[in-house]
């Protein structure tokens, strides 16, 4: 079965390069995946790699969080920019993945080390900035706070994400490796290449942490990985987890690039913080015991049909 959106159509050809409309925000289908699809099309004729347009992404988004140290409003806005900007790359690098049928576990790696590289630029030159406005040394608590949650919030809509795709969509991207899968790569790569072998260890970790989060979702991917997927199974999948996707999205990036600008504009980006640290953890809290109801209702009824 095939997702389906009630959504109007995209722009034509952009389509072709989403991981699934379902999952997509309005503000990516309206406006970033447009812009990424473009890029895509850009870099593939100078044929960079996915993982090229992702360190490219990485500069630009670092340098955009050095920008928010300043007072300056004007420093802020064009940090704000190249923000945009690295986040239209961020979209290009998968899109330019699904366009050219070159992704990989690698490069699905080095892209999500890239994002975490900005917002760890974005948080410590938050905390710098509060350091240099006469604030306390405790702000660095806080950033801690915020940046963790930022890293299980990030990793837990991934992982969600990807298991829509898979039981809906029909779909496996690069990053949706279960732990066994990234451990059989990293114990067949020579240790002559270190850098490939610490980003394997990164990501091993990463599937680790995901599966530990919600370990009725790595049953179930278990308990229909021998054949294909029961249809009543998509079918309930996509009608039970749907709603929650939304509920997902807004932890993802744009919103927390929404938030972020908004306090930026305020003169007081370090609410940001307080509010990743706090709201988004509850939000967090609850997808988290919603999906572990329906994935375990799931699970009774896969036993009861086997």
């Amino acid at each position: 079965m095939t997702a389906r959106s009630e959504a109007p159509s995209a722009p034509a050809g952009v389509e072709s390069t989403y991981k699934a409309r379902d999952v997509e925000s309005y503000l990516d289908i309206y406006f970033y995946r447009p812009i990424g699809y473009a890029l895509a099309l850009f870099f593939a004729q100078l044929r960079f790699t996915p993982s090229m347009v992702s360190l490219l992404g990485a500069i630009i988004g670092v340098t955009a969080g050095h920008l928010y140290f300043y007072s300056d409003l004007r420093l802020n806005l064009l940090g704000i920019a190249l923000h945009i900007f690295t986040n239209a790359l961020d979209n290009a690098d998968g899109q330019l993945a699904r366009l050219t049928s070159k992704g990989s576990l690698l490069g699905a790696i080095v892209d999500g080390i890239a994002d975490y590289a900005v917002f760890l630029s974005v948080y410590v030159h938050l905390g710098l900035r509060y350091m240099a406005e006469g604030g306390s040394a405790a702000i660095w608590l806080l950033v801690l706070a915020a940046g963790l949650s930022h890293a299980m919030q990030s990793m837990t809509i991934d992982y969600f994400r990807n298991a829509y795709l898979q039981f809906v969509a029909g779909k496996r991207s690069a990053d949706a490796n279960s732990s066994a899968a990234v451990r059989a790569a990293y114990d067949a790569v020579s240790w002559s290449t270190p850098s490939k072998n610490l980003a394997l260890r990164n990501s091993l970790n990463y599937a680790r942490q995901q599966e530990t989060l919600a370990p009725n979702l790595l049953r179930l991917r278990l308990a229909t990985n021998a054949g294909a997927i029961p249809e009543w199974l998509t079918h309930a999948f996509r009608e039970q987890c749907r709603p929650l996707v939304k509920w997902c999205n807004c932890m993802a990036t744009n919103p927390r690039m929404l938030l972020l600008f908004a306090f930026l504009l305020l003169g007081q980006p370090v609410w940001y913080l307080v509010v990743e640290a706090t709201i988004l953890n509850v939000l967090l809290v609850f997808v988290l015991v919603r999906y572990d109801r329906i994935f375990r209702s799931f699970l009774a009824r896969l036993q009861e049909t086997t």
